[in-house]
């Protein structure tokens, strides 16, 4: 009996050390909302050994635990709390005997108050790294992985933060943009490689819930939203589900077998000096397989479940904690920042079911909110099938916008061609928008001419004749528009040798240098005769409903010269291509049907006037928009 009396309080002893070195490293969320219309939030608390808790409470007035899970790791603990009755403030939770803090916070704003971006909108798209340097910057941030910060070097980081983006607010609104697209701005604790390679792009996550220490801090974000949102801007955030960053604790110490796809390779992988190991299989980067109903199994696999880099690795999204962990981590930045959109990287490598839940979820508590999702397919009907509501899919993804990668394509290939009769040259563009009507939506669809995947547009040539031919198709069709930073003062490069080539630093942007293409007296005259063109278009589609609400009318390429026509309430707008390099002759009575009894129209990108009772005579790739 004595035996047994002392191994009882052996073990009372012992669970008592372990309560009382229990430490708990982080909580994420690291805080929450009440009010939510789904009112259950799961906390992922992080802690040598804290699986095996024997209690987790709180008497928190209208806070009650639903369940607990305890995953394969000892060092990870999922707390599934239920906020329904709950008020703001600051409540216990008790793991074992160690009390823990928790802050429950009062939304600023409803779920329907939450606007997104729209096709009034155009947005801007920047890398943090390579725009622009705030005051105050600090080079080397202590407690970081090895880095350095190198301009000279095309895949190091070059030093750029979000105060260096929110010093040049009133840049964009000089050029007449309405969104700020921003690649990922969180952490990306990886340490340069020895190829010279760093994670200054910010696709490699690793912490969800910090703003990249090199880029600023949390509120320094929610600062440059703020300020933003005063100028009349909105923020986009990139984000991603289908990978982490390899230096996230979930890499280092999985919570669970199935966190990660293939993570065999992960734990060969570790401690090698051949990370690729013999178990490795990157994805085949082929989406088609996602959406082909003759697909096989393997080549399914191959996309969704293969890393997308060696150093990236790919997250089960079929784990539904893990999902559950994501969705909340979309809706937390919304809440705490203020985001006004999501663009979601890589989306159909995830698994379709789990990401149309989120979107579903994200839709319900945010019915404003918009969500772009990036479908690298050059078809129409492959991209048309990933949008909300459609008809090509068993599936409804739930996911409201759609990238036009097909646009993309043609508009870049339009710029080495000739445009004839039938299929080449602007025909290209033609021939996509025919196909609109397989989207549920064709006004919420994101149109480009390059962006931070692509060569640039202008490549490594000066054509702004093109460019300007490409600038006026895009901003006045039935898309959401989107450029990519620098265009407006001509920036150009190839990814030939490196995608550094199509992400160098905006000039003016860093100490030191003696070009500032921010202001009219540093641009050169080129990039001010550039900027003054796209500015011009930019503050005249700003509030034009005849673009954003107005039927769409395409006339077949005619003489090498494409006409889009956009009208609504009695207003039109004609834009006019001439697809050659040679002068070409506008047959003004073959677009009688749009044009009516007008015979006299202003171009808006000139503001010249044209007679309409007769032929028009149009330069080599001429761009007219006129306005009447």
């Amino acid at each position: 009996m004595k035996r047994i009396l002392f191994l009882i309080a052996l073990v009372a002893q012992t669970m008592t050390m372990m309560a009382a070195k229990l430490v708990i490293d982080r909580i994420e969320p690291t805080d929450w909302y009440v009010g939510m219309k789904n009112p259950q939030v799961q906390l992922m608390v992080y802690g040598r050994g804290v699986r095996d808790v024997q209690s987790v409470s709180t008497d928190y007035p209208g806070v009650s635990i639903d369940s607990v899970v305890r995953l394969d790791s000892p060092n990870y603990l999922l707390i599934y709390m239920n906020l329904r009755d709950a008020q703001p403030g600051t409540m216990t939770l008790k793991l074992d005997k160690l009390k823990v803090p928790y802050q429950l916070k009062q939304r600023e704003k409803s779920g329907a108050e939450r606007m997104g971006f729209t096709n009034a909108d155009v947005l801007y798209m920047l890398m943090p790294d390579r725009f622009a340097q705030g005051q105050g910057h600090n080079p080397q941030v202590k407690g970081m992985r090895p880095y350095k910060e190198d301009r000279t070097q095309p895949s190091l980081r070059h030093g750029g933060d979000l105060n260096g983006i929110r010093e040049h607010l009133d840049y964009f609104k000089e050029l007449g943009v309405t969104a700020l697209w921003l690649t990922p701005v969180l952490e990306n604790d990886s340490p340069d490689d020895e190829r010279g390679f760093s994670t200054y792009h910010g696709y490699a996550t690793t912490n969800y819930y910090r703003v990249d220490p090199r880029f600023g801090t949390n509120d320094d974000y929610r600062k440059l939203c703020d300020e933003a949102h005063q100028k009349g801007l909105k923020v986009v955030m990139d984000m991603i589900f289908n990978h982490s960053g390899f230096e996230h604790p979930w890499t280092l110490d999985m919570p669970s077998k199935d966190w990660l796809n293939l993570p065999e390779w992960l734990e060969e992988s570790k401690g090698s000096s051949d990370p690729a190991g013999t178990q490795f299989q990157q994805t085949s980067y082929k989406l088609t397989p996602v959406l082909d109903p003759y697909a096989s199994q393997i080549d399914l696999r191959e996309t969704t479940e293969g890393w997308f880099v060696p150093t990236m690795p790919d997250l089960n999204q079929n784990n539904p904690h893990l999902m559950r962990y994501l969705i909340q981590n979309s809706k937390w930045w919304i809440e705490t920042v203020g985001i006004d959109g999501i663009r979601m990287d890589t989306y159909p490598y995830a698994y379709a079911e789990p990401m149309a839940q989120w979107m579903k979820e994200l839709n319900e508590e945010y019915p404003n909110f918009n969500t772009v999702g990036e479908t690298w397919v050059t078809e129409p009907a492959y991209t048309a099938a990933w949008q909300a509501d459609s008809k090509l899919s068993a599936l409804n993804s739930h996911l409201k916008t759609v990238m036009d990668f097909s646009f993309y394509d043609k508009i870049n290939r339009a710029a080495t061609e000739e445009t004839d009769g039938w299929f080449a040259g602007l025909n290209l563009l033609y021939n996509s928008f025919v196909y609109d009507y397989l989207y549920p939506n064709p006004s919420s669809v994101m149109a480009f001419i390059d962006n931070h995947d692509t060569d640039r547009f202008l490549k490594n040539g000066n054509d702004t004749l093109m460019l300007k031919q490409a600038l006026a198709l895009l901003l006045t069709v039935r898309r959401i528009p989107q450029l990519y930073y620098g265009t407006e003062i001509l920036m150009n490069g190839t990814k030939e040798v490196t995608d550094g080539n199509v992400r160098k630093d905006f000039p003016g942007g860093f100490p030191g240098d003696d070009h500032n293409a921010f202001t009219r007296e540093g641009r050169t005259r080129a990039e001010q005769q550039m900027f003054q063109w796209l500015s011009r278009l930019l503050h005249w589609r700003q509030g034009n409903d005849c673009i954003t609400k107005g039927r769409q009318t395409q006339f077949t390429p005619y003489n090498g010269i494409y006409v889009i026509a956009r009208q609504h309430q009695g207003r039109t707008v004609l834009t006019v291509l001439n697809g050659t390099t040679q002068p070409a002759t506008l047959v003004v009575k073959r677009y009688a049907e749009v044009i009516g009894s007008t015979t006299r129209a202003k171009d808006i990108l000139t503001n010249r006037y044209y007679d309409l009772s007769t032929d028009l005579q149009l330069k080599p790739r001429q761009s007219l928009i006129f306005d009447f």
